[in-house]
């Protein structure tokens, strides 16, 4: 006969939760969402924000202007191009990339310091950032936010009016390749209804939280 002690290998249900507590990994997730330009991923990330006020925010640093309402150290960093590549220089970025003919990309040593205090982390950066940051920490969580059509992503865009129908035109193009690029990641998340995607971005986050993984000398 099978008892509750075979499902219980330290001995009783307070030793196991005794050890669950004590092997809980210290190095928090790194949770990472991307998708093209206009498809939501700002608005997603705040909404997650308000759900999981533990989560940290990697703010990236970048050369372009800010748009109306972005907020200086909150939406991005703003910096000079001589500024940017003496970061680069000096080895201060986890990822960056020349995007649409200005500097962008993620600090590296707050990535690696609320981690290692045991902090999620979650960043919200591009495509072409996201596979640099894979290549460099594998054990990420990657979220892909996808337009249901590229007809409503234009639309999105429009409604912005942020860029020239040139520009348009062209993130529309870059956006059809970086859909090529879903296969990298762990998740596709499709936003059509803003309140089905923020939920099931909700979903993977505690998904991850919970994972065995996340545990070690679990025997």
């Amino acid at each position: 006969m099978v008892t509750e002690k075979d499902f219980l290998p330290f001995g009783s249900k307070q030793d196991l939760l005794e050890k669950i507590r004590s092997s809980t990994e210290s190095k928090g997730l790194l949770l990472v969402i991307s998708g093209p330009s206009g498809v939501g991923k700002g608005t997603i990330r705040e909404r997650i924000f308000e759900i999981f006020p533990d989560l940290k925010y990697s703010v990236s640093v970048t050369t372009r202007l800010p748009r109306q309402g972005e907020r200086e150290g909150e939406d991005y960093y703003f910096i000079t191009k001589d500024k940017f590549k003496k970061m680069i220089e000096e080895s201060r970025f986890a990822e960056w990339a020349i995007v649409y003919g200005e500097y962008k990309g993620t600090p590296l040593d707050f990535l690696v310091e609320q981690r290692q205090k045991g902090n999620d982390v979650l960043l919200e950066i591009d495509v072409q950032g996201a596979l640099q940051i894979k290549s460099k920490f594998p054990e990420g969580i990657f979220i892909f936010i996808a337009p249901p059509s590229l007809e409503d992503l234009k639309k999105r865009l429009q409604r912005r009016k942020t860029e020239t129908e040139e520009e348009l035109e062209k993130r529309l193009e870059d956006a059809l390749e970086e859909i090529g690029y879903i296969k990298n990641y762990d998740y596709l998340v499709v936003n059509e209804d803003l309140e089905v995607a923020v939920k099931k971005v909700e979903s993977i986050i505690i998904a991850e939280r919970c994972r065995v993984i996340r545990y070690r000398n679990i025997e």
